[in-house]
């Protein structure tokens, strides 16, 4: 069954329960990393993806809390015999910067290295990212500090849609892009008018959306209470809102 794993679920500041935010989507015929962060081998292991299981891996934008453990994930699975090939998706002024980074490490001189092949996507609105037996993932640009994508995905075999939104204001680019989801999983860091949103504007975007579910990630948990975010997005959101944790999974299934 395809399904969806919360790996972390912290915002910028992780802690010793939360890893900063980053998912896994599964089906049977591929596993995509969407960002890269904490300790990606070992939690892919523990949630049973082996080392040539992984096939994709998504980078939503520019930032340490979302990449920054892209370039052990390569060195990791390089070390411990990966043969399988690798892609990578996401924004020039990312995937350009990552280049940049490997090429610091000059990982061109490691022996026996397995394909890596970089996907720049333009940044437009509703831009096929991966089109494969399992699912169709489009993106659009939103709005942070640094250009980032939202992704939407249809899972072909349920045909059910969920979206995640990435660090963003609220925007017309993501409502669009979450119109009629079934779930759309929303940051909720807080109200930053230049590059983050708050739970209650998360409720806000997913009632304008008309989605089914929402689900609140990317969230302060250093000395944080958050205790006030469900209520605050149930305030302006008809359906039901849940509260994403570390390897909470999701059944991409209409109806659960």
């Amino acid at each position: 069954m395809p399904r969806l794993v919360i790996l972390g679920s912290a915002s910028a500041v992780a802690d010793a329960n939360h890893e900063n935010s980053h998912m896994l989507l599964q089906g049977p015929h591929s596993a995509t990393l969407i960002d890269c962060t904490g300790r990606p081998l070992v939690d892919l292991k523990r949630i049973g993806v082996g080392l040539n299981d992984l096939t994709d891996l998504i980078l939503t934008h520019f930032h340490p809390d979302h990449v920054a453990s892209v370039p052990n994930l390569l060195m990791s699975a390089w070390l411990l015999g990966r043969s399988a090939a690798l892609r990578i998706y996401g924004l020039h002024h990312c995937l350009e910067r990552m280049e940049d980074m490997m090429a610091a490490y000059h990982w061109e001189e490691w022996p026996g290295f397995f394909p890596v092949a970089f996907h720049h996507l333009p940044g437009q609105e509703g831009v096929g990212v991966l089109d494969n037996e399992d699912f169709l993932i489009t993106a659009s640009p939103v709005r942070h500090y640094v250009p980032t994508i939202g992704l939407r995905v249809l899972v072909k075999k349920t045909g059910f849609v969920f979206v995640y939104s990435s660090d963003t204001v609220p925007c017309p680019e993501l409502i669009g892009l979450a119109y009629g989801a079934d779930l759309l999983i929303h940051e909720a860091t807080g109200d930053e008018p230049l590059g983050h949103a708050s739970a209650a504007q998360a409720g806000e975007i997913a009632e304008e959306a008309g989605v089914k579910r929402l689900g609140l990630i990317h969230y302060h948990v250093w000395n944080a209470d958050t205790a006030h975010l469900i209520p605050q997005a149930k305030a302006v959101f008809s359906g039901p809102v849940f509260l994403c944790e570390d390897f909470m999974e999701i059944e991409l299934t209409r109806g659960v």
